[in-house]
């Protein structure tokens, strides 16, 4: 299979695996969101931030320098096992013992016992970074979805049964932990690795030399995502940062999972081509007009549907999460161009200015804080907004200087899609306010027509990366309907 075709099929196995497996997580999340308060969510919302700092520290920059590597063997895999997991252990002892100190950070009784159980999912996880890693080199995310999608339906569903049996926050903390144990499970009896009893030092050093520092990034970045959780939940109430995280949840939906299957799909693809910088620029320039395509339609379409989706669809109580929800729409809709730019500069192995940029850009994020806790959460999501288009300038800025692709050059690319999203979005929100209707019927019109007119202005004016993906749809349907007619 060529690397055009690998690319294909794992970009449609990474959608397929990241939108079945979130399709079935909204859902569920819809259920529980109608069984369960905004409190609720909101003392869920006060641990996260610790667990990912955890996280983080645990990985270490091992999954991303595993992957770099060309020929990674045996020894280097259990090598990054055992480590991963010497370190779970200890960071999950340090969160056992630290509980009582966040519970009374946050003044919640509760908070010290939902962390200890939480925690556990640091272990489980922990267990299964190396299968995951072998699977994105491989560039095989057929697995991926499948345990992606048994892990999703089995996990929301004990979410479900424990919150209408009355176990309020208890159930979104089984949701989580019983998905990590599921996933782990899954890829241990069908991935096939097993570690050796080995570790090797030299092997550590080179692959840390070069993690290290996505550690310390990858630090600050987590810090920075979390840190709003931990000053909304510090200086505002419980229910205040369950709205701000059912809005993020929302926001997430198309962002961040477009994201993710960008990046898990393009680094092992253009670490393929780091040497020729011609065909890179090539590739690159592919990723970023399609992604941006589909991050401007959903996140504006988002924002323009906000009010009827979010009443339709969770219920009253969650109206004032509304606002919120429409402007992290705006942060979201460039958070795949950041994370995309800063994706090339670990491809390019320049994890050193990767760590710079990082350090420079969530500077910006403290007086952003600052002005939140004086003037108000929606204060604080505009500054979010400014922060955003910040830091693209500054990651676009050093990743095309290496490759010749300049931030004029990028924003000229996703022009006509910004354009036509803003457009479309435009035309959806007024009819929105112009429809006297029930807010499902509302949202279904809204989006019908969304869809039409996008499609619609697309053909009309030939967009090449709506084109694109357009051919790369009939292409992957024609060979399933091919397959079916053979069988």
């Amino acid at each position: 299979m060529s690397l055009k075709q690998k690319t294909i099929s794992a970009l449609l196995w990474s959608f397929i695996d990241d939108f079945a497996k979130l399709g079935i997580t909204f859902v569920s999340g819809i259920i529980l969101a109608r069984l369960l308060t905004p409190r609720e969510y909101g003392l869920l919302g006060m641990t996260t931030i610790f667990i990912a700092l955890s996280q983080s520290f645990i990985d270490s920059g091992f999954r991303q320098a595993l992957i770099r590597k060309q020929n990674c063997t045996q020894v280097d895999y259990s090598t990054v096992f055992y480590f991963n997991l010497f370190v779970s252990i200890i960071f999950y002892l340090l969160l056992f013992v630290s509980a009582g100190a966040i519970g009374q950070f946050f003044e919640e009784p509760k908070l010290p016992g939902i962390v200890r159980v939480l925690g556990i999912g640091l272990i489980i996880n922990a267990m299964t970074v190396v299968q995951h890693t072998q699977l994105v080199k491989d560039i095989n995310f057929r697995l991926q979805t499948r345990i992606s999608i048994i892990s999703a339906i089995v996990s929301g569903t004990l979410g479900i049964i424990m919150a209408y049996m009355g176990y309020g926050v208890w159930s979104l903390v089984a949701t989580t932990l019983s998905g990590s144990f599921i996933t782990m499970l899954l890829l241990w009896l069908w991935r096939k690795w097993k570690p050796s009893l080995m570790f090797s030092w030299m092997s550590f050093q080179e692959m840390f030399a070069f993690g290290s520092r996505l550690l310390l990034s990858g630090l600050i970045d987590t810090l920075y995502r979390n840190i709003y959780n931990l000053v909304i939940g510090k200086y505002f109430s419980a229910a205040d940062l369950g709205y701000y995280t059912r809005a993020v949840t929302f926001s997430n939906f198309p962002s961040q999972h477009l994201t993710n299957v960008m990046q898990r799909v393009s680094y092992p693809v253009l670490t393929t081509l780091q040497d020729d910088r011609r065909y890179l620029k090539v590739a690159y320039r592919k990723v970023i007009q399609n992604t941006m395509l589909l991050a401007f339609v959903f996140m504006m379409g988002m924002a323009a549907v906000a009010e009827p989706m979010v009443i339709a669809l969770v219920g009253e109580q969650w109206r004032p999460s509304i606002g919120y929800l429409q402007l992290l729409c705006f942060v979201g809709m460039f958070y795949p161009l950041h994370a995309i730019n800063l994706n090339m500069l670990k491809v390019l192995g320049r994890s050193d200015l990767f760590l710079r940029l990082e350090l420079i850009k969530k500077a910006l994020a403290v007086p952003t804080i600052v002005i939140g806790v004086i003037f108000g959460i929606k204060v604080m999501i505009m500054g979010m907004i400014v922060n955003t288009l910040i830091a693209y300038y500054l990651n676009s800025y050093w990743s095309g200087k290496f490759i010749g692709y300049s931030v004029m050059h990028q924003i000229k690319d996703i022009l006509p899609s910004f354009g036509l999203a803003a457009l479309v979005s435009s035309i959806v929100y007024i009819v929105g306010q112009a429809i006297d209707s029930p807010d499902l019927i509302k949202l279904i019109l809204q989006v019908g027509i969304g869809g039409v007119l996008t499609i619609v202005i697309s053909e009309i004016m030939r967009f090449d990366n709506y084109l694109f993906m357009k051919g790369l749809l009939f292409e992957r349907m024609s060979k399933l309907y091919s397959r079916k007619l053979n069988v």
